[in-house]
């Protein structure tokens, strides 16, 4: 099928893991599993900032070297980041040294408080744009989802995320972060994860 290899453990997957190592357990383990921990879920809509214009893979592969410079994506505590702690990020090699997009991780870190305050958690905010069935396509394969970059949804939540002062925050990114975060689930047809993934999906308890 288009899209899909089997991997040497004899497995289909999705192919945009290439066979590397690093990414297929990002695949299998990650990517499109239901999350709520606030904590991970500002970690990746701020990861999914900085990969503009850049793979995935590269920020994966720098995702440690994010989490000691942002404090875990602790929202609270980098809310609290000043000057001085841009400084430090932009002499950092290990990160993405983009002035723009670190002093957007701090802005969005003081909005998510905002969001926090408002809904009780950001899992709560976030999953209120879970999309519903009718809004889902009925195949999910390569065309499929080279075709949809971006959804109705998304296009929504990235308005009111950026209504509410969010940056780095366009629709693409906001549904990159959707099917990472599992608020979809776009692995597609004939990768094993698809079922694991809806199972997981079908048992989850919403926020």
């Amino acid at each position: 099928m288009d899209g899909i290899i089997i991997g040497d453990d004899g497995k289909p997957r999705c192919a945009w893991h290439q066979g590397l190592d690093d990414y297929r357990r990002y695949h299998d383990d990650e990517w499109g599993r239901p999350v709520t921990d606030d904590f991970r879920l500002f970690e990746k809509i701020c990861l999914e900032g900085f990969q503009s214009g850049l793979s995935w893979l590269t920020i994966l592969r720098k995702r440690e070297n994010f989490r000691a410079a942002f404090a875990g994506f602790d929202y609270g505590k980098v809310a609290q980041f000043g000057e001085e702690d841009i400084t430090r990020c932009l002499g950092d090699a290990g990160i993405i040294r983009h002035r723009g997009k670190i002093v957007s991780t701090i802005n969005n870190a003081r909005r998510a408080l905002e969001l926090r305050d408002e809904f009780g958690s950001l899992a709560k905010y976030f999953w209120s744009y879970e999309p519903g069935p009718a809004e889902r396509p009925q195949v999910m394969d390569l065309e499929t989802l080279r075709a949809n970059p971006t959804t109705p949804v998304s296009v929504r939540l990235s308005k009111d995320l950026k209504k509410r002062g969010w940056t780095f925050v366009g629709p693409t990114t906001v549904y990159a972060f959707m099917q990472a975060m599992g608020l979809v689930n776009d692995h597609l047809d004939g990768c094993f994860c698809q079922r694991e993934v809806e199972a997981q999906r079908l048992a989850f308890r919403r926020p």
